[in-house]
Formats: structure tokens, C-alpha cells, sequence
């Protein structure tokens, strides 16, 4: 093709790079089926005569000649043109083109120069290409487009892969040492529904993941297919998968993190047992050789260290010294989560997957994992939705979307700089190549049952028929979150005065508590884990009576609560349409979806099992229930658990579009500054609001974290 490209700059110098580049398609899109110089001539001679100067039509049909030669240098001799052929008769052409279909013979007739017929493509043909393009087309989109129906149903969540042969060879003879993990070619299903297909995960060692997607996707399922060994990888990479919390027993909680270097644990066993059989009389040689060995690996593995280690991961994540030494059996579950979280901080794995971490910690412990996880040793896969997390921790962030995941460089505000710059990319080239098709058929339709232009039609068929299929970009539906309308009430509408508050005689949560709110607050009550934010609440709504101190509140406040307790004590077996029946009954099957679809809870989702949703989708329900009453002061602890990032988002806005007052328990840096005009601080018995925000509520954390780490 570069010669016949050169040889046309050559013979004609004045044409275009636009003209070249179209005469050099054709040739080349038309190459194996040219048979003679005249369809050569058909297919690009109009264009070349245009743009010579000089050149006869024999000039032209010469170097069409010679244009054959050089795309067929082998075949094996040029066609005959054709004997003249006289006309017997005068042909009226107005008369034939208005009966064009049934009178293409008539046409062919009156050409002066003919070829042999069966060399010619005419309109039969043009159509046979056709539709075999269409069958190729019709025949792909029902393979994009299969029912859902059709796959088959599965009760739980599977994986599939494709392993490279090299691969399965190097793990058979155990000499498979690389660190990086490489799952390529994987499906994971759950249920019904496929939530990767023919997807690839690259994981570096030593780099920090995000795994980031809307909720229900499967990035859960993804951890929990890896750390169950449904999807392969390198035996020799230990993986530790932080999902269930640590069970409640008499051993310490530092203890409990310690036992979780085995290496460390066995050797200290077998240094007690040997010191014990020494100090009871024995001589044997061989025993106090076995004990050096033993002092020597634990100096090489500076087991005399991992306490501190151990006692400053705890301290951390909020285990002061007291509750380091108390048994794991007097924690909670959330305290129970942290302990495990602690353990796998420690232990160190090759793979560390971390399933939304920020969940169960204060804003205190979340900024010290942040600044922990920085320095985090092997790799590191973590699925997140708080915002300011991703922008921290994360070297590289994986987005799962449309059953496959890319990868991007940089923290979560690169990548959604780089996804909207490639998403334009991919549109604008999408929009080109659709221009182009369009202009392709127009010529294909306009001149099919041209004899002269047949060639040229046929080979834009087959040029269409090997462009690449671009799809246009699939946008994600913005999620909305729509609170009710209220009416407005004349203050005053919630006020504490000198509130205090105990637990049957015990300890003081607080005390001399003075605060109001009114329609327009938006209050975020921050504070370390166990300082009385969730109590504080429960006093507010008149769940909990003051020790002492009185609650004032309006008449007609209509509180609406949302605690993560909530979303987990749904019922799990009606769907989402059955469960608003159960709590409001009496309104209409419209009514109870046009509350969920306010959420984002529409279709078929409203109709699915509450236990087959996902968290977020879950939480969703748990909003759209608790405002189905109308409430017109919303009272929120946590609720961003389980949200994805779009989700935090429309919450955010939803809150700042709702007429009624807003006191909400967070965690979520993003969400707080989206939304809180106010903050109280929960902390040393008090509950005080301060000034500057929650900038200043972080310099305060980080200033206490520095000081505790400089002790």
C-alpha cells in the first residue's frame, strides 16, 4: 500500500492529504476484489480526474492499470474491455430511471463498452452484501442484549478464571515467587446476576488500591471471592481479609494481636518448654543448643518489640491502656471490628483486604489509620467510600463499573479528573465515527444499484463492516435523595438546659449541657468513640430522660431516626414495597414506590428481597421507611455506613434541600463539610459547640494525636 501511496503523490502532487487518504481506503478496503483496471477506474477515477490538470481519461485508466499491479503484483494478466457495441434503436433515459428497478437490464444495454458480466457486481449482489452485514450486526447486539432471564440462577457467589499455562506451571513446581498479583479473564456471579465478566485485576506489590463503585456491583463479593480462594493467585502470598469481628474470650486485647505472629508465638512456646526441662535437672546438651537458636531467631525477628507495636496499633484505634488489658468477651461488636482491624495492622499479610474500615472508627482513629495505612509495607486493597480516605490512602484506584474494572493512577481526586477527561475522549470519538458511518451509508445508499460505482460501493461495505464498534458512554443515573416537605414551626423547637446524664448511678456520660436547635440547624455532633454522641441523641428525641436538667421541645416536632441498627433489622424476607406496607399500611402500591423511588429505589429493585440488596441499597429502604412519616426534624446517626460515594453525595444535597432541622452523628469528613453549619464536640463529660468548623475540630485531633505519639 506505500507504494501505490507514493506513486499517487507522484502522479498527482496538487491532491490533498484528505483526497489521498480516501482514494488510498478504497484501494485498500477494495484490494482482493478488483479484477480488472476498469474496476479500478470505477471505484477511484472520478476522484483522480478531478484533481489532475493535465491527465486524459486514457491517463487515468492507465494508471488505474498500473494501480492493480502494484495491489495484485501476481495475477495473471489484465481483462478484456470488451467489444463496442452499436445501438439499434434511440433510448430514452427519463423513461428508464423512472422504472429504474425493473428495468436494470434496459441500462446495461445502452453502455458503448462493456465487460464480461460476470466480473461486474451488480445489484443482487450489492444486496447479498447487505444483508450479510445486517446478519452480522443483528447477530452481535443479541449477544450484548440476552435476557438475564436465561443465566442461570445460583444461590450463592461464584468465580471463574483463565490461567496462563506458564502460570499453572511455575505454581506446580513451586517456584512461583513473584509478589504481584495477576487475575486476568475472571467472571464473578451472584444470584442471577453477573457482576464481573472477562474482568482483569493487576495488583502491584507494595501499592495501595481503591476499589471504588456504586453500590451492589460486587466490590464485597470481589474481597470475599479473593480471600476464599475462589479466584487463584500465588500460593505463597499470605492474604488476610478483614471482614468478621474478633471472638469474645479471657484472652487480653494486646494478646490478642500478639498471638497473631505465629513465627513469634511458637518460637516464645519452645523457649518456656526448653527453660522449663534446664530448670527441672536435665543435662542434655542438645537442649541448651536449641535454646540459643531459639534466643537468636527471636532477637533476628525483634520479638522483644512487638509489644510496643502491638500497644501503639491498639492506641490508635482508641484502646487506651485500661481496655488493652481487659478481655476481648467485655468488648462490643464495633470494638471487636477494631480489634481485628488491629490484628491484620500487625500481622502484616502480603494482601491486606480491608472492607470499608472507616465504619467502625471515630474521626480520631480515621485520621491516625490514614496516616498509618501511608506507610503501609505490602499491598494494600481496601473498599472505601469516604471521600477524604481515598484521597489519602490510595496509590491507585480500581473502578468497577459495567462488569469490569479499570485502573487509574493517583488518589480518587485524580481519577475523577482522569475518568472525565476519557469519558469526553471516548464520546467525541464515538460522535466522529458515527458522522463517518452516517456519510458512508449515504454513498452506499445513494449509488447501490450504480454499475459504474459497484466496486466502490461494495468495498465501503466491507469497510463498514471492519470499522471497530464504539459504543457510546454509558452514564451512571445520578442518585437523588429526596426528603419531605414540612411546615415551618414558630421557635422555640429543641432546646437542653443544664442537662446532665448518668446510667443507673454509674459514671456521668455529661453534664451542664446548654443547646438549642431550630429548623434551619444542620448540627454534627463529633467526638471519640463512647463519649455519649448516640446518648446525646436519644436525650434530643426523648428516647432517654435527662438525669437532670429539662428538654424543651415544640408540640408538633415529628422526629425522623436513622441508625445503622435500623438498616440491619429490616426484614430481610419481603421486598422493599411489602416492608413500607408492614409499617404504614392503607396507601396505595403507587404511593409506597413513588416514597422508594424519592431514594433511588425503583424498578426492580423495589421488588427484590430486602437480604439480596446491598448495604447501601439497603439504607436506602431505611430512609425511604423512616420519611414515609413525614418527620420535620431528622435525627442521623451514621448514616453513611454502607453509602457509596454518589449516594454521600445526594445525601448531602438532599439535606440541605430539606425545610426541616438536621442533628446528625458522622464520621464523614466530606458529608460534615457538605452539609453542618454547627458542630458540638461529645468529649471529657461536656458537650460544647466550637468555633471555625470542622477545620478547627481536625487541628485539634491531629495536635492530640502528636502529642500522644511523641510520649
Amino acid at each position: 500500500m506505500a507504494i501505490c501511496s507514493e506513486y499517487i503523490k507522484n502522479e498527482f502532487p496538487l491532491i490533498d492529504d484528505d483526497l489521498k487518504h480516501y482514494v488510498e481506503s478504497i484501494l485498500e478496503n477494495g484490494a482482493e476484489d478488483f479484477e480488472s483496471s476498469d474496476e479500478v477506474f470505477e471505484a477511484v477515477g472520478e476522484v483522480l480526474q478531478e484533481v489532475s490538470n493535465n491527465k486524459t481519461e486514457d491517463d487515468i485508466k492507465l494508471i488505474c492499470e498500473k494501480l492493480l499491479d502494484m495491489l495484485k503484483p501476481n495475477r495473471s494478466g489484465t481483462i478484456s474491455n470488451g467489444e463496442a457495441k452499436v445501438l439499434n434503436a434511440p433510448v430514452h433515459l427519463g423513461s428508464i430511471v423512472a422504472n429504474l428497478d425493473s428495468n436494470i437490464e434496459d441500462i446495461k444495454s445502452i453502455w458503448v463498452a462493456s465487460r464480461d458480466e460476470s466480473l461486474k457486481v451488480d445489484s443482487k449482489k450489492l444486496e447479498k452484501a447487505e444483508a450479510k452485514l445486517q446478519q452480522k450486526q443483528e447477530k452481535r447486539s443479541n449477544e450484548v442484549s440476552k435476557p438475564a432471564s436465561n443465566t442461570p440462577k445460583l444461590e450463592i457467589a461464584s468465580a471463574s478464571q483463565v490461567t496462563s499455562k506458564k502460570d499453572s506451571k511455575l505454581e506446580a513446581k513451586g517456584t512461583n515467587r513473584t509478589q504481584d498479583i495477576r487475575i486476568e479473564n475472571f467472571d464473578v456471579a451472584y444470584g442471577d446476576r453477573v457482576l464481573l465478566q472477562g474482568a482483569d485485576l493487576l495488583l502491584a506489590f507494595g501499592r495501595r488500591y481503591g476499589l471504588v463503585g456504586r453500590n451492589g456491583l460486587g466490590k464485597t463479593t470481589l474481597l470475599r471471592m479473593i480471600s476464599g480462594g475462589h479466584l487463584r493467585i500465588p500460593s505463597h502470598i499470605s492474604i488476610l481479609h478483614v471482614e468478621q469481628e474478633v471472638i469474645g474470650d479471657d484472652t487480653a486485647a494486646l494478646d490478642s494481636v500478639l498471638q497473631c505472629d505465629e513465627v513469634r508465638e511458637r518460637l516464645l512456646a519452645r523457649e518456656k518448654e526448653i527453660s522449663f526441662l534446664l530448670n527441672a535437672g536435665s543435662t542434655d546438651p542438645e537442649l541448651s543448643n536449641e535454646l540459643s537458636e531459639v534466643y537468636a531467631q527471636l532477637q533476628n525477628i525483634e520479638a522483644d518489640k512487638a509489644p510496643a507495636k502491638a500497644s501503639i496499633i491498639l492506641n490508635g484505634l482508641g484502646f487506651s491502656s485500661e481496655m488493652q488489658a481487659r478481655p476481648t468477651k467485655t468488648f462490643s461488636g464495633g470494638w471487636r471490628m477494631r480489634l481485628a482491624l488491629a490484628r491484620a495492622l500487625f500481622s502484616r499479610p502480603d494482601l491486606l483486604l480491608l472492607d470499608e474500615p472507616t465504619n467502625m472508627l471515630d474521626i480520631k482513629a480515621i485520621i491516625w489509620l490514614e496516616n498509618y495505612l501511608q506507610n503501609w509495607p505490602t499491598t494494600l486493597l481496601v473498599v472505601s467510600h469516604d471521600r477524604n480516605f481515598l484521597d489519602t490512602v490510595p496509590t491507585d484506584i480500581l473502578h468497577l463499573h459495567t462488569q469490569r474494572i479499570e485502573t487509574y493512577r493517583g488518589n480518587y481526586e485524580q481519577f475523577e479528573k482522569t475518568k472525565t477527561e476519557k469519558h469526553k475522549n471516548q464520546q467525541r470519538e464515538y460522535e466522529a465515527q458515527q458522522q463517518h458511518r452516517a456519510h458512508v451509508q449515504e454513498f452506499i445508499d445513494r449509488f447501490r444499484y450504480n454499475a459504474n460505482r459497484a466496486a466502490s460501493v461494495q468495498s465501503k461495505i466491507k469497510m463498514l463492516e471492519k470499522l471497530p464498534e464504539l459504543k457510546p458512554i454509558e452514564k451512571e443515573v445520578d442518585v437523588v435523595l429526596r426528603f419531605p416537605e414540612t411546615e415551618p414551626l414558630s421557635p422555640p423547637i429543641l432546646q437542653l438546659d443544664e442537662v446532665l446524664f448518668r446510667y443507673n448511678q454509674g459514671k456521668i456520660i455529661f453534664s451542664n449541657v446548654n443547646l438549642s436547635a431550630t429548623l434551619e440547624s444542620r448540627i454534627c455532633i463529633v467526638g471519640d468513640n463512647g463519649a455519649g454522641k448516640t446518648t446525646l441523641l436519644k436525650i434530643i428525641m426523648g428516647i432517654l430522660t435527662p438525669t437532670s436538667g429539662t428538654r424543651h421541645v415544640h408540640r408538633n416536632l415529628k422526629f425522623g431516626y436513622f441508625s445503622q441498627h435500623h438498616v440491619d433489622q429490616l426484614d430481610m424476607n419481603v421486598n422493599s414495597v411489602e416492608l413500607l406496607q408492614g409499617s404504614y399500611p392503607g396507601k396505595s402500591i403507587e404511593e409506597y414506590r413513588r416514597q422508594l423511588g424519592s431514594f433511588g429505589v425503583s424498578g426492580d429493585m423495589a421488588l427484590q428481597t430486602v437480604g439480596s440488596l446491598s448495604g447501601g441499597q439497603k439504607s436506602r429502604v431505611a430512609f425511604a421507611r423512616m420519611c414515609m412519616g413525614k418527620p420535620n426534624f431528622l435525627v442521623l446517626d451514621e448514616p453513611t455506613n454502607h453509602l457509596d460515594i454518589e449516594t454521600i453525595e445526594a445525601l448531602g444535597k438532599g439535606i440541605n434541600k430539606y425545610t426541616g432541622g438536621v442533628i446528625l452523628v458522622s464520621h464523614d469528613e466530606r458529608l460534615i463539610r457538605l452539609v453542618c453549619k454547627e458542630l458540638w464536640v461529645c468529649g471529657g463529660g461536656l458537650v460544647h459547640s466550637i468555633e471555625g468548623g470542622f477545620d478547627e475540630y481536625r487541628r485539634i485531633v491531629e495536635r492530640e494525636l502528636e502529642a500522644a505519639a511523641s510520649k
